[in-house]
């Protein structure tokens, strides 16, 4: 269906729910129905809720996994660094500086 047909349609059912219920006949109460009335409510207002809660629900979570062990190496040491002087030209003239040395 594409999707500009799907406002009217949702627009158009909305109307007909409406106008059905607007429009249903209802039948006359009598007195003495021994809460036949007030036990339909209650039991439809449980079973909407109960309807409700178990739309509203978030799925339950996957199960858990099994994650065989992984062995590994132990990482390398990281370097060995250290400064020494060394002569550096530095445009004009040999300066000596601090330099950094990794091995």
């Amino acid at each position: 269906m594409p999707a500009y047909l799907g406002r009217p349609i949702k627009t158009l059912l909305t109307l007909s729910v409406t106008v059905v219920s607007l429009t249903a006949v209802s039948l006359p109460a009598h007195a003495g129905d021994g809460g036949a009335i007030a036990a339909g409510i209650l039991g439809g207002t449980a079973l909407g809720f109960l309807a409700g809660t178990a739309a509203a629900s978030p799925p339950p979570p996957p199960p858990p996994g099994y994650y065989a062990p992984v062995y590994a190496a132990p990482p390398p040491p990281p370097p060995r660094c250290w400064y020494q002087p060394q002569e550096v030209w530095n445009g004009y003239a040999y300066v000596i500086q601090q330099v950094r040395y990794c091995n």
